[in-house]
């Protein structure tokens, strides 16, 4: 089979782990730079342009999308897709991924527990923006940000309008959530496969900070989930219309709440759990990429 691992580096962990894995069953595969890739579209014969040349067709793709560039390179998928290659991550998956927002409104639609968020982007009604959250304590986020760049924690309502009002002045969306005080400086990050889950780890900040992300410095250790968590992040990928993708949650007093799911989870999590996630993707594009073509039926 032929697949094209799209990662804007060779050297990237995640990168190297799929393509070991690819080769040791046996596929043609090749590391492209999304980047700087390019497209010629014209009736009937979409084309991808790599390095001066077309690429030609690939059996299957995984798209391992840089948050920063995520408008392009979803593009680039969009271009594969017409070409009829199997992909891990749908483009628009990826896109609605990406949207802080739209991922909480299709979750909540989902009946996916999350925290009680509020999005707004005017300033005039902060009290009630405040309010509807829960009060201070609260989380604020960007609405669009990544590894947990853009979050803010605001314990009081003076600094909650601060925040609020420094980000309107960026002309920036943002998001207002509830803080769960039970679950500060720790969560689960959960590694979905074809609805299973195949690896989780538990995330723990190494100082006061709230975010227990391991790009902000957490710590992650394996961990092993209940029933309730794990039908979670099944639930929370179909939501979202991810075949791959890690779902990040925080146990709370009223069970667990979901954060965020990734399209393009990194794989730090094999090294803490020892689990060969690489593997199991590999071994789901085997099983699906020469299948019938899925639909999206979540919607943009």
């Amino acid at each position: 089979m032929k697949i094209a691992i799209l990662s804007k580096g060779s050297a990237n962990y995640s990168t190297k782990r799929l393509k070991e894995e690819a080769l040791a069953r046996g596929h043609e595969v090749r590391v492209i730079n999304y980047a700087k890739c390019y497209v010629t579209i014209q009736r009937a014969t979409p084309v991808v342009r790599y390095e001066g040349e077309d690429i030609g067709d690939f059996d299957a793709i995984i798209p391992r999308i840089a948050a920063s560039l995520t408008k392009y390179g979803t593009s680039i998928v969009r271009q594969f897709e017409t070409q009829g290659a199997f992909t891990t991550a749908s483009s628009i998956a990826i896109v609605r991924s990406r949207d802080k927002l739209r991922s909480m409104q299709l979750l909540a639609r989902y009946g996916v527990e999350i925290p009680k968020t509020v999005f707004a982007r005017e300033t005039a009604d902060l009290e009630d923006v405040i309010g509807q959250a829960g009060g201070t304590p609260l989380i604020i986020k960007v609405a669009r940000g990544t590894h947990g760049n853009g979050v803010v924690l605001a314990e009081t309502k003076k600094a909650a309008q601060a925040v609020m009002q420094a980000f309107y002045v960026e002309g920036v969306s943002f998001l207002v959530q509830e803080f769960i005080e039970e679950s500060a400086g720790t969560d689960i990050r959960a590694v979905v496969v074809g609805g299973k889950v195949v690896a989780s780890m538990q995330r723990q900040s190494l100082d006061d900070d709230f975010r227990s992300n391991i790009h902000q410095g957490g710590q992650g250790t394996s961990i092993k989930l209940t029933d309730e968590e794990r039908k979670t992040a099944q639930k929370a990928a179909k939501a979202m219309g991810l075949s791959v993708c890690g779902v990040d949650m925080m146990r709370s007093n009223r069970g667990p709440l979901v954060l965020e799911v990734n399209a393009s989870p990194g794989f730090a999590i094999e090294q803490v759990t020892g689990r060969n996630v690489a593997g199991k993707i590999i071994e789901y594009v085997e099983q699906n990429a020469r299948g019938k073509k899925r639909k999206d039926r979540v919607g943009a």
